[in-house]
């Protein structure tokens, strides 16, 4: 008979999968952008729906889509950076006080030190942000700390910005519009420990198999006598960090009421601040703080003419 031959069971595009250092990801790579914006925006996954959506050829067609709720974040901090090193951080005077146990930050005048840094010796600047966990509907008053870049090309004029929005709130209409594409970076959903079956689609083997049923059939060759990183086995599954490219933004609102059904949305409570809803899904569970970024990728703008309420 001839030799079967298939591809492998189980994708190794995502190795080592091990669990994820915190609940929020860390976004590593921004795109070059010219305008002066932040390249990045969290938010808090609600919810999926489905919406009617009007297309550029009077088509009505039902979108599946997710919403994801955006309370406006607070920029407490500036972090200056020469190739890669961090130089020095720069702190707001007025912290959150939701925020005095999570940074142990000692109120002092940073404006010497703002005024002393040596542009010439910055490569990059980024913003340091913390959430508003408290006024949106999840019910928890700790906010994340995180950083986020900022777009444009000379140094100056990011640092111009930069302290123009040092102690102030930015809302999700200041870094994104409608029609958008944007990439979704989030922490999936763990499932702990899953066998080769669930974890990589292994085969089930037949009753007459003399060991394991739901185990692939082999370990490996006799010699060299070791079990290569390559074999699918039983290990961790889920809470690891994804990306998913060019989300398309169907709406942005501020009242979250217009999307609120009776009693609250399930597992997760009122939409109480400003929202959006991405066209398909988001990884995460509800409740979980992911990170829309400026699309790294970019497909430019789709056009959608009018985008209705949850049906």
């Amino acid at each position: 008979m001839p030799e079967i031959k298939k591809p492998r069971r189980g994708s190794l595009a995502f190795y080592p999968r091990k669990r994820a250092k915190r609940i929020y990801p860390v976004i590593k790579t921004y795109p070059s952008v010219d305008k002066l914006k932040l390249l990045a925006f969290p938010a808090y996954k609600a919810t999926m729906c489905t919406v009617k959506a009007l297309t550029k050829d009077n088509k009505i067609v039902a979108v599946p889509s997710t919403i994801l709720e955006c309370p406006p974040i607070k920029i407490i901090g500036l972090r200056f950076y020469s190739n890669g090193k961090v130089i020095t951080d720069v702190f707001s005077n007025n912290l959150p006080k939701e925020l005095h146990r999570k940074v142990r930050i000692k109120p002092k005048d940073f404006s010497n030190v703002l005024n002393s840094i040596d542009l010439s010796k910055i490569t990059s600047i980024r913003v340091i942000c913390c959430t508003q966990p408290i006024i949106s509907g999840i019910g928890k008053k700790k906010p994340e700390v995180f950083e986020i870049g900022i777009g444009g090309k000379n140094i100056s004029e990011v640092f111009n910005f930069a302290k123009s929005i040092l102690g102030k709130e930015i809302s999700i209409k200041d870094v994104f519009k409608e029609n958008q594409f944007v990439d979704v970076i989030a922490i999936t959903k763990g499932k702990g420990t899953q066998g080769p079956v669930k974890r990589f689609g292994v085969k089930i083997q037949d009753r007459h198999a003399k060991k394991k049923r739901r185990h692939v059939g082999s370990l490996g060759q006799e010699r060299p006598g070791k079990v290569r990183w390559t074999l699918p086995m039983a290990g961790q599954m889920g809470f690891q960090r994804r990306t998913e490219y060019n989300k398309l933004i169907l709406k942005i609102g501020e009242n979250g009421s217009e999307i609120n059904p009776k009693g609250g949305i399930v597992n997760y409570g009122l939409v109480k601040t400003s929202y959006i809803i991405l066209k398909g899904s988001v990884p995460g569970s509800r409740k979980r703080l992911v990170f829309l970024r400026e699309p790294i990728r970019a497909r430019g703008f789709e056009t959608l003419k009018f985008v209705s309420t949850i049906l």
